[in-house]
């Protein structure tokens, strides 16, 4: 029943990104959307932190551990009513069918993630025009979305980002193992109502010096919320 609900909130976005009118609004209300059809099958959501990046006076970078598609449709609903957001994604995720269309017409940064080098200098110069054009930024520097959070995997883009732009850091920590991610289909996976979605923002922060106590801030704060709810597990040791 949720994918039913999910394919017509992906139809209907798919039928406004062709009327052009697939704007930040619009956007926003389908992530509600999303939202409460994954409540009406039972999951709980909970979410923390929102005020620690409101009436700030410049763009966030927000960095967040990567667990199953959740995330990527929920977070634009709480963070774009307060400050305009755009993705840094993988290129092949814009020719997906009725996710493809929505995700390019959100201005996202997009990467190949099969050169590092050349990935770094695109998110360098795409993201310094978004922020110069007053948007915040949403990154996962996973190389792919994963149930366990591997310390060792997370680059320190997101911080360099921060760094050279004068933007705050925004620490995000996510359990949304709820959506599982699929065997056949990555993102058709089990609904688990068991298991609690849980967001977390964390207090925004500008880099100084190297921006590796930064970059270890960021760790720790998504390792404390995955303890704080007790999900120790998921954390690769």
């Amino acid at each position: 029943s949720y994918y039913l609900r999910l394919l017509g909130i992906l139809t209907k976005s798919n039928i406004k990104v062709r009327r052009k009118i697939y704007h930040r609004f619009n956007w926003t209300a389908s992530s509600f959307d999303v939202l409460h059809a994954l409540e009406s099958v039972g999951a709980q959501v909970y979410v923390t932190g929102l005020d620690n990046f409101k009436g700030l006076d410049r763009p966030v970078i927000f960095i967040g551990n990567h667990m199953s598609t959740a995330e990527t449709m929920l977070l634009p609903g709480f963070i774009q009513p307060i400050t305009n957001v755009v993705y840094i994604i993988k290129q092949e995720l814009t020719k997906y069918p009725l996710f493809g269309p929505i995700a390019a017409a959100r201005h996202p940064i997009l990467v190949g993630r099969s050169n590092p080098r050349e990935d770094l200098k695109i998110v360098m110069t795409e993201g310094a025009k978004m922020i110069e054009d007053g948007r915040s930024i949403i990154i996962f520097p996973q190389k792919t979305r994963s149930k366990f959070f591997d310390s060792k995997s997370f680059n320190s883009l997101g911080v360099k980002l921060a760094k050279r732009n004068d933007c705050y850091v925004v620490p995000v920590a996510l359990v949304t193992d709820c959506w599982g991610n699929g065997s056949l289909i990555k993102d058709v996976g089990k609904i688990d109502t068991t298991k609690e979605i849980h967001i977390a923002f964390g207090k925004a922060f500008k880099v100084e010096g190297s921006g590796t106590d930064e970059h270890n801030r960021v760790i720790d704060f998504i390792k404390s919320h995955l303890k704080k709810w007790k999900r120790e597990e998921l954390i690769v040791q």
